[in-house]
This record gives C-alpha cells, sequence and structure tokens, in this order.
C-alpha cells in the first residue's frame, strides 16, 4: 500500500490509498474554493447524559445529485471532483460537511472506489484489504489529535437508509468523547468482570455463540453470527477470534482473512430477500475502544474491549422497513418481528455462488 497526502484548494485534507507501490498522485484540486466554514457545536443533553452535535452548515449539503455530477467520481477534463485525480484505488478526504469539526472532532469521507456503479460487495479481495488498510491508518492518525476520545469507522448504503450519494463510499467520525453506545458496553463490562472474578464479557459472548445455532460464517480468524438479542430483523455481528481493542491491533493473518469473510456476508445480505428485490439497505459500523484511560469505568482497560463490525439492515421482509417507532424511538426498546435463529438460518441458506 502507497499512501499520498495532499490538500484540496479550500485547504482541507485528501489522502490516496493506492495498490501500486510506484503510483504518482500529483493532481492539482482547480476548483475556485472559498475556505471551508463549520458551525459545529456539541451540547450535553443535562437528562440523558449524552451529546448532540448541532451542524447548520450542513443544510447545505450535496444532496442526491445526477451520477454525471457526483462529487465522489474521479475528476475527468472539466468535470471537477472533492477527487482531483482521474482515477483511484480508494481515497480519504475531510468532510466538506462535517458533523464534527474543530474542538467538537473530526469527520472523512472514505471511497471505496472509483466506479460509481459498483458496492463494496463488488470490490476484490484486494481492493477490500486496501480499505481495511485505510480505516486502521485513519484510526491511528485521529487518535493522536488532541480533541478526539474515538473514532467510529460505518458505511450506510442505500435511499433507505438515508444516503444522499450513491457512489460506494463510507464515513470516519472522530469523536471528542466516549459515544453512548460505547458507554453502555464498557459499563456490562466492568459490571462482569467484576461479578466473575475478572473474566472478560466480549470472551464469554463470542464463547457462547460459537456454541450455539446463530453462527452464519466461521473462518481461522473471523466469526460471525446474529446475537442472541439482536436489535434488528437481520443483524449480524463480525468478531475477530483474537480480541483485540480496535482496527490497527488486527495481526497479519486477521487482515488477510478478513476481504474473504466479509465480502462472503455483504453478498449473502444482498441474496437476503430474493434476487428480484434491490440491493439491500444497510449500515455497517465497526466498534472500537476508546482511546484514553477508560475514566469512570472502574476495572477496565483498552484492552478489555473487543473490536468488532456490526451489520444490519433496515428492510424486514420484501418491500417492508422496519421503522423505529414509538417504543423504539421514545423508550430505546427494540421490538424485533424475526427471530435471531430464523435470520441466521436465512443467512446460511443464501450463501452466494
Amino acid at each position: 500500500m502507497k499512501k499520498t497526502s495532499t490538500r484540496l484548494a479550500d485547504g482541507r485534507e485528501l489522502i490516496y490509498y493506492d495498490l501500486r507501490d510506484d503510483t504518482v498522485r500529483d493532481a492539482v484540486d482547480r476548483r475556485p474554493l472559498d475556505p471551508t466554514v463549520t458551525t459545529s457545536e456539541i451540547r450535553r443533553d443535562p437528562l440523558l447524559g449524552d451529546a448532540v452535535a448541532v451542524a447548520s452548515h450542513r443544510q447545505g449539503r450535496t444532496y442526491h445529485p445526477p451520477a454525471d455530477e457526483c462529487p465522489l467520481c474521479p475528476t475527468r477534463g472539466e468535470r471537477l471532483s472533492e477527487i482531483p485525480d482521474s482515477s483511484y484505488d480508494a481515497v480519504v478526504f475531510e468532510n466538506r460537511f462535517p458533523s464534527l469539526a474543530g474542538d467538537s472532532g473530526r469527520c472523512e469521507v472514505v471511497c471505496f472506489t472509483s466506479d460509481h456503479d459498483a458496492s463494496f460487495a463488488d470490490l476484490t479481495p484486494e481492493q477490500a484489504r486496501l480499505v481495511l488498510e485505510a480505516w486502521s491508518d485513519r484510526t491511528s492518525e485521529l487518535s493522536h489529535l488532541p480533541s478526539v476520545e474515538q473514532v467510529f469507522c460505518f458505511e450506510n448504503r442505500g435511499a433507505e437508509i438515508g444516503v444522499t450519494l450513491g457512489h460506494p463510499h463510507g464515513q470516519i467520525y472522530a469523536y471528542p468523547f466516549t459515544t453512548p453506545r460505547t458507554a453502555l458496553m464498557l459499563r456490562s463490562l466492568a459490571a462482569h468482570k467484576e461479578a466473575t472474578g475478572g473474566q472478560n464479557l466480549f470472551d464469554a459472548v463470542l464463547e457462547r455463540e460459537l456454541a450455539g445455532e446463530r453462527v452464519v460464517l466461521a473462518g481461522e480468524h473471523w466469526v460471525a453470527f446474529v446475537p442472541y438479542a439482536a436489535h434488528w430483523p437481520y443483524e449480524v455481528h463480525l468478531y475477530p477470534r483474537r480480541r483485540v481493542p480496535d482496527l490497527p491491533a488486527l495481526d497479519e493473518a486477521a487482515r488477510t482473512e478478513f476481504p474473504q469473510i466479509y465480502l462472503e456476508l455483504l453478498r449473502r445480505f444482498d441474496r437476503i430477500f430474493g434476487d428480484k428485490e434491490p440491493p439491500t439497505p444497510y449500515i455497517a459500523a465497526w466498534h472500537q475502544a476508546p482511546f484514553g484511560t477508560l475514566e469512570g469505568f472502574d476495572g477496565v482497560t483498552r484492552d478489555d474491549f473487543a473490536l468488532h463490525l456490526e451489520l444490519f439492515t433496515i428492510r424486514r421482509t420484501s418491500g417492508k422497513l422496519k421503522f423505529l417507532a414509538g417504543s423504539e424511538s421514545g423508550m430505546s426498546v427494540f421490538i424485533n418481528d424475526v427471530p435471531p435463529e430464523r435470520a441466521a438460518e436465512r443467512l446460511r441458506e443464501v450463501a452466494s455462488s
């Protein structure tokens, strides 16, 4: 992998990740852009104790442009885009309309491929490995920013999810705090460690799932399963067998096997509802340990946390979506219409050819 960092016309950082070490990236952003202006602000909810990012500048972000005006495609002739070069393997750049900025963190866009009509599932194993390396590298680099406490790599896929750009891409959020979801895991981790005399909750969960009926895929270094208390109709968690706190900590064996397992998992997701259905909308979310000493979670260190990916779709059956209505949105109590055991069975049935 070759990494090349450059700057866009408005001062934002852009990084090319190339498969070939001899690739030269010297294209200049020719757009007449003014410096970016953001109004991102973090506000704490005094009752719930969580945080809300207020970012009014995002109202003007690009919204469903036609394919020939996609800002994530390479620059071709006089059609100028966010990527100055005429081709790329994978690229990461600072979001032009970030939810988090400055002392409030940082937001980046990850373009998986220059092919506008592809999806992550269409990538070759070599390309998927390159994206993994980009996620790992950005996690490591962002961890050194003084305002960053946690890094979240994720992909929103499909119009039903709310995606406004059709090009295959994901995002990276670098938060200035530990997110509420992660804090819940850390509290459960601390409580289990105390109650069991030091045993790890993530290890116990993985051991339980490996012995059960909800495993979807199992490799030498990775395991994918539908969790016992899945929130979504079709939800899969992907764990490395060797517990590590974040993406940079993965060893070479896990990195090598990852493309095979993850691409197969995504292709099965696209087959859940049959070949005649549109591509399955999904969210793919990497859970990584926060940085620092984890104050407030007695006895828990970063090494106790287990890196894992959560993949789920909001489609509950053919032509129908799972909406977060009263119980889910008002009380955070999910009601799942598909038994996790049946979801796992279905995902095993649709093994891609």
